[in-house]
């Protein structure tokens, strides 16, 4: 990170930012183009290692790639705020972003499903407790990405 004095390095900080956003950019590599698609996600994380998880449906463009390549580079922000001056080269924006990126598993077992789901509504709503219907289970793709790297950066 160039910016080192806009790195966030502590792990309650990276949590608590995480925590704030409702999207995560995925980017993924196809054939040498760039695709980039928002989801809805939840995590875990243990000791600074973080799990996302995501779902979808069990076909098309991005279950395609990760398939092939089985692995993502991730961006989530939060709080952006355009800051005015009055010169051009002077505005800027106050934001929170995380980003990283790792290997992505497409989860096989109907418990794991489920724990993927949970989490992701979990993050989602603040509740813990649901029920996921077998026939809405078996239509759903959950997939988890292992985070190896992340930064975390706070431009206030």
């Amino acid at each position: 990170m160039r910016r080192k004095d806009r790195e966030v390095t502590d792990i309650v900080k990276i949590r608590e930012i995480i925590a704030a956003c409702t999207c995560c950019r995925l980017g993924l590599c196809d054939g040498g183009k760039a695709y980039i698609v928002p989801l809805s996600f939840g995590f875990m994380e243990e000791k600074g290692c973080y799990t996302f998880y995501f779902h979808s449906a069990p076909e098309g463009r991005k279950i395609d790639i990760l398939r092939k390549t089985g692995r993502a580079a991730f961006e989530m922000d939060t709080g952006y705020e355009l800051t005015e001056a009055p010169k051009a080269c002077g505005w800027s924006a106050r934001y929170s972003c995380v980003m990283g990126e790792g290997p992505v598993t497409l989860v096989d077992t109907a418990a794991e499903k489920r724990e993927g789901l949970r989490v992701i509504m979990a993050h989602l709503t603040g509740r813990d407790q649901w029920d996921f219907d077998e026939a809405v289970l078996e239509k759903t793709c959950v997939f988890r990405l292992e985070a190896e790297e992340l930064t975390c950066k706070v431009h206030s």
